[in-house]
């Protein structure tokens, strides 16, 4: 790909796609944003073309991706565990059916994808670190739940059937619980922090020593670009995250010390408060062997450097203390993941 390109990103005004346009922009790509919702008021962009469409509509894809156009970044999803418990056919609508119009249309105009997908993809299969082709491990269909892992999963199917029976040029993202300025308040860190800045004590659920390996969307957003500038990208799915394994009680007692904040973690008691309706994971830990070898990327930002990073730039942008959109129960401490 030249120095200067073509790309349009879906879901720009998000919170892994603001990042990314404003990367590619101030690189000297060209770059058009799809997205029907509103962007951040600290989301610079200037110089970005900007297309109020829905990805779910043939007709709006077909004005942006045309010939000419170089890569289309895939990020438009509903996400969230709130989300998908609450809005599951629009799950499924969002991230099946329009990743289906994308990939028509960049199939017509020969334009490569690179799509971000999740780590939710997993489920709960308990041997990790996960490889790109481990074992999906799922709950019943009745649980709305698993409608986001599923919908991503069939997304991932879509796109490997345009790869073999089109010949599309696509690759595929898979993002381990990022965190990062813009997040809304409705995962781990995010939500931790949105509650600890409003004088509210954090919550973990149960014992809190599930673990993760958290990844800030800065280093996220660099495999991204490396992934959709790497012609030895093509056809192949990356696991994108951090290899560094800390419990979810470790994590937010550390953010809470970096805000200088003295409030005491709170405990929620799963089955006493849901039964067996919630279901969490005990770890998730990507092997990232191949995004390494394959495009050289690794995470290089510490959890210490990114959460202090997060706390400066919370504090610096109040109307984000202000919003309102802390996941409500059961959405939990620490279990969702994905391009959010």
């Amino acid at each position: 790909m030249s120095a200067l390109a073509s790309v349009v990103v879906t879901g720009g005004y998000g919170f892994v796609g603001s990042h990314l346009v404003e990367r590619l922009r101030d690189r000297g790509d060209d770059v058009t944003v799809v997205d029907n919702d509103r962007p951040a008021p600290d989301h610079d962009l200037s110089g970005v073309r900007r297309v109020a469409g829905d990805i779910r509509s043939p007709a709006d894809l077909a004005e942006v991706i045309t010939d000419g156009v170089d890569v289309v970044y895939h990020l438009a999803a509903v996400v969230g565990v709130d989300r998908y418990l609450r809005r599951p056919l629009d799950v499924v609508d969002t991230n099946l059916i329009g990743t289906r119009h994308v990939l028509e249309a960049a199939d017509q105009a020969g334009v490569k994808v690179v799509f971000a997908s999740t780590s939710e993809i997993f489920g709960r299969n308990p041997a990790v670190p996960w490889a790109e082709d481990a074992d999906r491990v799922l709950g019943s269909t009745a649980t709305d739940r698993w409608s986001y892992s599923s919908s991503k999963a069939l997304a991932e199917h879509l796109i490997f059937a345009f790869i073999r029976q089109r010949g599309l040029r696509a690759s595929i993202v898979r993002y381990f619980n990022l965190y990062g300025p813009r997040q809304r308040p409705a995962f781990l860190i995010s939500r931790s922090l949105h509650r600890v800045l409003r004088g509210l004590p954090p919550v973990v659920y149960d014992d809190g020593e599930q673990t993760r390996s958290f990844t800030f969307v800065d280093d996220a957003v660099s495999a991204t670009l490396a992934i959709g500038d790497s012609p030895k990208s093509d056809g192949e799915c990356f696991n994108v995250g951090s290899s560094d394994e800390i419990s979810i009680r470790s994590a937010v007692e550390a953010l809470v010390e970096l805000t200088g904040s003295e409030l005491e973690i709170a405990s929620l008691d799963t089955r006493r408060r849901y039964g067996d309706t919630y279901q969490d994971l005990s770890r998730r830990i990507p092997d990232t062997a191949k995004v390494r070898d394959l495009v050289g990327w690794r995470s290089t930002t510490g959890l210490r450097d990114g959460l202090r990073r997060t706390v400066d730039w919370a504090r610096a942008n109040p109307w984000w203390l202000e919003r309102d959109e802390s996941a409500p129960e059961p959405a939990g401490a620490g279990t969702a993941s994905g391009p959010t």
